[in-house]
């Protein structure tokens, strides 16, 4: 398949029915649905809290990319966001009935739904897929900028069929960081909060995009060297955590402790500052743990 031949940018070259290139097809096609859509969402809905928006097109969006995994891999079993009830509790919930599953996607149809539905440019599309429990696939795409990033496990992570590569601070003093605004306004919000405050004098700066996958994607791609959040599911993490890897970076949660599809509260960074920054969210106490 070649997925990115557009704008004399260099095509991901994959087979035409290999988990990658499927991926890759339904991360394409949704995100530009996604992008034809904006400004036009008229009903709005809320899951969890008054900041934790779902519109017809997260739900449209989901079903589409559904479709288009099911006709090719009609065994596997998918996990999306817009399929499971809102709260961390539920959320672990279905993540744990769906480990049993030996192919297992795992979809964000719209991760940045407040910013899609603002029209702030700041969204994408996540899909992942998991073979017993390890990520093997991971496909971002941000239809504002035409990017898509796509990794495969052992073979490295691409943006416009470019090799990524994490950045090369060494020192938190040096880095640009990421993070978001949890919607736990009672809960992870205060938690993430104690990190910012912390964190905002010892770094060059911060900036909050709005979209975990994108934060993840940025990171591995060296745009930024760090990021973290506390509060988060498996959907915004699992695709762009095998960028992360794949892209010489590392990825535990806040405490420290490797990477698992069940991480909610999370850290990545170019590896170089992660011991620093997993110790300076313990000294701030917002680990969210």
């Amino acid at each position: 398949m070649n997925a990115l031949n557009q704008e004399g940018k260099v095509p991901y070259v994959v087979t035409s029915k290999s988990f990658t290139a499927v991926a890759i097809n339904a991360a394409s096609k949704a995100g530009e649905w996604i992008k034809s859509k904006l400004g036009t969402v008229k009903q709005l809905d809320t899951k969890s809290g008054a900041p934790d928006l779902v519109t017809e097109v997260d739900k449209g969006a989901e079903q589409m990319i559904r479709k288009l995994i099911f006709t090719h891999f009609p065994d596997h079993a998918l996990l999306g966001e817009e399929g499971v009830e809102p709260g961390p509790e539920a959320s672990k919930k279905a993540l744990e009935q769906a480990l049993d599953e030996e192919y297992l996607w795992i979809v964000d149809p719209v991760d940045g739904t407040t910013n899609y539905v603002h029209g702030y440019p700041f969204f994408s599309v996540s899909i992942a897929l998991a073979h017993k429990g390890e990520v093997i696939v991971g496909v971002i795409y941000d239809p504002s900028r035409d990017e898509m990033f796509v990794a495969e496990k052992g073979k490295g992570a691409y943006v416009h069929g470019k090799r990524m590569s994490v950045s090369q601070q060494e020192t938190l003093n040096e880095s640009l960081l990421a993070t978001g605004f949890p919607v736990g306004r009672d809960t992870t919000l205060p938690q993430n909060m104690a990190g910012l405050n912390y964190l905002a004098p010892r770094v060059r700066n911060i900036r909050s995009g709005g979209s975990a996958a994108l934060h993840l994607a940025y990171v591995a791609s060296g745009r930024l060297t760090g990021y973290w959040e506390v509060g988060l599911n498996a959907w915004d993490l699992a695709a762009g955590s095998l960028m992360i890897t794949e892209s010489g970076g590392s990825i535990t949660d806040t405490l420290g402790n490797p990477y698992h599809l069940g991480v909610r509260h999370v850290v990545a960074t170019n590896g170089l500052i992660q011991q620093e920054l997993v110790g300076a969210l313990k000294e701030a106490k917002g680990t969210g743990e």
